[in-house]
């Protein structure tokens, strides 16, 4: 009974889709009270955010394919928005993806959970990359999920698996003051990607005003909402 006077409430949201066991389980591992917060645009139009963090994210979860006008006026209306994907609504988006990442670059460090993919391949990553909010893709797997970072593109793709309890936990907290546990991580994948967008300077110091490019681009990747 409480599922479908939930599903009445939703309705009038065009944002709305019918919502799968996976969709619901991910909402409850947050407070209820963060569930459903209602926005309104501009225009009047009501929108309902799946859950906003006291942090001020907006978590949305999605299961089915989005229309990618839809994907961008999401973004648009929710300046703090996180993606959380279900990759497993298609059959073949969980190995297209991991045969991706089994090709993808990373530093030196053989233990790093980071990796570039160049021409990202799949329909899944066809789908997000280019996407301005950070998303996850879940794949069912109990310890990880897959971060796609926002300088992702059609080029190239920025992927680094997390844990899905650090995810969910970073999340339910607030942090009062400073930066939070989840902005030292952007910080941190931003030092990875520019290792490889920034030629390092020392390879031509007779021209060190091409530093500034890369102190413009960092403070980019800052000024991302949140950011």
């Amino acid at each position: 009974m409480w599922h479908w006077a939930h599903k009445g409430r939703r309705v009038c949201d065009p944002w709305w889709e019918n919502e799968t066991e996976w969709h619901r389980a991910w909402k409850d591992r947050f407070h209820v009270d963060w569930q459903e917060i209602v926005h309104r645009a501009d225009d009047g139009e009501r929108h309902i955010a799946d859950v906003k963090t006291r942090d001020g994210w907006v978590l949305e979860f999605q299961h089915s394919v989005i229309p990618s006008d839809e994907h961008r006026s999401r973004e648009a209306f929710y300046k703090s928005l996180i993606w959380i994907v279900d990759g497993l609504s298609r059959k073949k988006d969980a190995q297209q993806f991991y045969a991706a990442w089994s090709k993808g670059e990373k530093t030196c460090n053989p233990f790093s959970t980071k990796r570039r993919i160049s021409s990202p391949k799949g329909a899944l990553l066809r789908d997000w990359t280019g996407s301005h909010a950070h998303v996850f893709f879940d794949f069912g797997e109990e310890k990880r999920l897959w971060w796609l970072f926002p300088e992702s593109d059609d080029l190239r793709a920025y992927v680094q698996n997390i844990s899905r309890q650090q995810f969910v936990r970073i999340h339910q907290k607030r942090t009062t003051h400073g930066p939070t546990e989840f902005d030292e991580l952007v910080q941190n994948f931003s030092a990875f990607i520019a290792t490889f967008e920034t030629p390092p300077l020392t390879l031509r110091p007779q021209r060190p005003t091409e530093a500034y490019p890369v102190q413009h681009r960092a403070q980019i990747i800052q000024g991302h909402p949140r950011l």
